[in-house]
């Protein structure tokens, strides 16, 4: 695959010959009687060569002999670089453009065309995309930059190596450079592809093109190269092909504000971010297959998807923004929220809360904050929080929601990731975003000492931006459906927190399904203990409160504080989740007559978060005596999916089936199950049939848009769903379960929890159920040791009495288990508490387990998982 070709000089290198070292799959594909759909022309950066596009020359050749449509991969050494020739010319920026364009028409390439560059070879690639519209298809590029901002220095390591008396003995002189790249990786490159990439900079003579790339870097508008990247920069605006970024987020180079370039310049892209990999994203991450992948899925696509642009979504009927029921009550001096969280306890009117949405959404649009504006949002639930989302909201900025309860590197990785222009915190978050460079224009909650202000970088106080909107100044124009609203972290139970995208739509028609489907009113009244429902009261018209609890931590909510909290709202209806509902169970005990009487005037109750079985939910009741309760099934990408009451589960329970059931799906909601094959994934086609395993798969109008900047997590969450009853937006949610005859949802698990055995795929929760009722045993687990295919499950139990150490359950407990459960058990092991995930502390954490149980069967020391 590795050719040469001599093409024309360019530009300033006219009247000469060059020699070109290149990678060219075309004559392979014609020997195997293939022909192309297209072409990749994929540029290398500095200081690798095309060594670097080896994955997909070989991955495209590997799908073309499958019968999948072909893509001929052209991968040059740029002149100077890899076994290129060296010239006595220094290759500014447009010479380099221009020695590509040369190279392309030598070659006498055709289109369609799509360009793959990396590091400086994207910009290159960029600015042969620019000057060659009649060939372009696509464009895709990994870490790179085609702008850098007026009077910010250029990165650290770039200044390191450009300095003087520097430049030629890091680049030229030796190896450091080069060293140092490689070094970028993730995880350290073998041997062999280390001797690779040195290979054809054996000595200073053959690095000069290394010291040539870096002193070329454009610092400033002085630079000879300044104005070529400029012309790129703006020639990007214009591209209307395709456009897909693959992204390193821990580049010390190319950092995020070049990313946030980039998509200001091109929305119509799909980006994807490889959280944990770096500048060598192309080493770290399967880039091969995520090009191939996209090519074909843009392929398939209509031509409006293929450059990004958003369908609509299902049409909702009689469509009204969530402020709409505020507005409504705008003069009502009624409660309409309170916050129990600290002291004292704050009371807000309807009347104060809508001036207060008011003064905050002209506030911030004299601020600056516009239409599509990203606001970061790091304040506790309460009424602080509420006014704020609804004021973001109105003025048709999107708010991003991302809670503590991620941990401080999950939240830091969230909001970089989101790039928030604005960021409104308390002043802990305010530190946090100052100590770990959170981007965005500060705004406190509270008024913080002048002091206190400048050293964490805030501009002002959330009380200044109300006093700017109060004193004049109308709000924008309303937002549409379409347009979105938000972005919402997942828990990061099952991997980095995702960022879930909404539209104004598909939040009000969370609302609407919310309201009519527990019969909300005005008179209703709401104790909200599960954060992201804390904030609907205002949107469904009825009036909230958050109890006393630390909201990132379910389970310090109390029985006690529960009823505070009803009694403070004369609440009729209480959302809490699995964890919340465990202590408030746990408690109950602590309850007083004055308690117990608030209590029995809920009338419903919901566990929202996690599924629970039905003695839990038994034990809810009685604290809530005239109480109907609920375990809505749901998850942040489409918060209400099915429903289920106790008398439901008890129904269900005579079918003796496995799994947690969460009943039917809730109207306007489909659900279907992607059976699941021999080696455990999830590859049948999406059906109704009653009684098969497999993956959830489901469509609703509240359904999320999309993941945020994740287009590759996006792709494989429709990968395969239906598109027939004129539904097109399917998730694939990655739990796995069953349907009955009744049409009832059972839930199994989580599809990476699932044990492929020798008898084949086996899912947890029936087996943990089964544990469960094993006499002395709390909570349980049941996870894998051994090979994939082999695996043999081993019973993890949390024991009412706690266990003093993890390790071997004792012989009667373990004597127990294997009588009264019907899995074939490798082990029964104990611990005096089971993990769980960060934010719900309901989620079992199956993987920590698992690795701790094969550890411990393997006799390892058994140290708490």
């Amino acid at each position: 695959m590795r050719r040469t070709l001599v093409a024309p000089g360019a530009l300033h290198d006219t009247g000469r010959t060059r020699t070109w070292h290149h990678l060219d799959t075309g004559p392979v594909l014609a020997d195997l009687g293939i022909t192309p759909v297209g072409t990749i022309l994929a540029v290398h950066g500095n200081p690798t060569w095309s060594f670097h596009w080896r994955r997909i020359a070989d991955a495209s050749v590997r799908r073309a002999e499958s019968g999948e449509p072909a893509w001929r991969v052209v991968a040059v050494d740029q002149l100077e670089m890899g076994f290129s020739e060296r010239t006595d010319l220094p290759r500014t920026l447009a010479q380099r453009v221009a020695d590509l364009g040369s190279f392309t028409d030598t070659l006498g390439l055709e289109g369609p065309v799509v360009t793959l560059g990396h590091d400086w070879g994207g910009v290159i690639s960029l600015g042969w995309a620019v000057d060659h519209p009649e060939l372009l298809a696509g464009v895709v590029t990994l870490n790179t930059a085609v702008h850098h901002p007026e009077g910010v220095p250029i990165p650290a390591p770039l200044r390191v190596a450009g300095a003087r008396g520097m430049l030629a003995a890091s680049t030229v002189r030796t190896t450091a450079f080069l060293d140092t790249t490689l070094a970028l990786a993730e995880t350290r490159l073998s041997e062999e592809v280390r001797a690779a990439y040195h290979a054809p900079y054996r000595s200073a003579d053959r690095r000069c093109g290394i010291g040539q790339f870096v002193a070329d870097i454009p610092v400033d508008a002085a630079h000879p190269s300044h104005p070529e990247l400029t012309r790129i920069a703006e020639g990007v605006r214009r591209l209307r092909v395709p456009a897909l970024i693959l992204w390193g987020p821990r580049d010390p180079v190319f950092q995020q504000r070049y990313l946030d370039d980039l998509i200001e310049r091109m929305p119509h892209a799909q980006v994807h971010r490889f959280e944990g990999a770096g500048h060598l994203v192309g080493e770290d991450r399967p880039y091969a297959e995520a090009v191939l992948g996209w090519l074909a899925r843009v392929a398939d696509a209509p031509a409006e998807r293929a450059v990004g642009v958003e369908p609509a979504g299902p049409s909702i009927a009689g469509f009204a923004p969530m402020w709409r029921r505020l507005e409504e009550r705008a003069d009502d001096p009624a409660i309409a929220a309170i916050d129990m969280t600290g002291t004292p306890v704050l009371t807000v009117s309807w009347r104060q809360l809508h001036e207060r949405v008011t003064a905050l959404a002209a506030g911030l649009s004299r601020l600056g904050v516009r239409r599509g504006d990203r606001v970061s949002l790091l304040v506790r639930p309460g009424p602080t929080l509420t006014a704020v989302v609804y004021a973001c909201l109105r003025i048709g900025a999107v708010v991003v929601v991302a809670d503590a309860g991620l941990g401080l590197a999950g939240l830091s990785r969230a909001v970089r990731g989101a790039s928030p222009r604005f960021l409104i915190g308390e002043t802990s978050a305010l530190t946090a975003a100052r100590a770990l460079g959170w981007p965005g224009t500060k705004i406190s909650v509270d008024r913080l000492p002048r002091i206190t202000a400048a050293a964490l970088g805030v501009s002002c106080a959330l009380a200044d931006v109300a006093e700017v909107g109060a004193a004049g100044g109308a709000t924008p124009p309303e937002p549409g459906p379409a347009d979105v609203a938000a972005v919402l972290f997942t828990s990061g139970s099952t991997g980095p927190a995702k960022g879930v995208v909404y539209t104004h739509g598909q939040l009000a028609a969370l609302r609407d399904v919310l309201g009519r489907h527990f019969a909300v009113a005005p008179e209703s009244g709401l104790v909200t203990g599960f954060a992201p429902f804390a904030l609907l009261g205002p949107a469904l018209g009825t009036r909230s409160v958050t109890p006393d609890m630390d909201v990132s931590a379910p389970r310090t909510l109390t029985a006690r504080a529960v009823a505070d909290a009803v009694a403070a709202a004369d609440a009729r209806i209480v959302f809490l989740s699995p964890a919340a509902i465990l202590n408030v169970v746990d408690t109950a005990g602590d309850l007083g007559a004055a308690d117990r009487d608030a209590l029995a005037r809920v009338t419903t109750f919901l566990s929202t978060g996690a599924p629970i079985g039905a003695d839990l939910l038994a034990a809810a009741q009685r604290v809530f005596p005239n109480a109907e309760p609920h375990t809505p099934y749901g998850m942040t990408e489409c918060l209400l999916v099915t429903d289920v009451t106790l008398e439901g589960i008890r129904e269900a329970a005579e079918a003796a089936d496995d799994g947690v059931c969460v009943g039917v799906p809730i109207d306007g909601v489909q659900v279907r199950i992607s059976a699941l094959d021999g080696d455990g994934a999830a590859t049948g086609t999406p059906a109704e049939t009653a009684g098969v395993l497999g993956e959830i798969v489901i469509s609703a109008p509240h359904l999320k848009t999309r993941y945020d900047r994740l287009a590759l997590t996006d792709a494989e969450a429709v990968r395969g769903t239906p598109t027939h009853d004129g539904v097109s937006r399917w998730h694939r949610t990655g739990d796995v379960g069953h349907l009955d005859e009744q049409g009832r949802l059972w839930v199994e698990g989580r599809l990476p929890h699932v044990l492929v055995t020798e008898a084949g795929p086996l899912a947890p929760v029936g087996g943990e159920q089964q544990l469960e009722r094993v006499a002395g045993v709390r909570r349980a687990a049941v996870v894998g040791v051994g090979p994939h295919g082999r695996r043999r499950p081993v019973a993890v139990v949390e024991t009412i009495e706690r266990a003093a150490k993890p390790g071997l359950a004792d012989p009667d407990l373990t004597a127990r288990v294997r009588a009264d459960v019907d899995l074939p058990l490798a082990a029964v092991l104990v611990v005096p508490e089971l993990p769980t995930d960060i934010r719900h502390n309901s989620k079992i954490d199956r993987v920590r387990l698992s690795e701790w149980a094969d550890a411990v069967c393997s006799g390892g020391k058994p140290v708490a998982p």
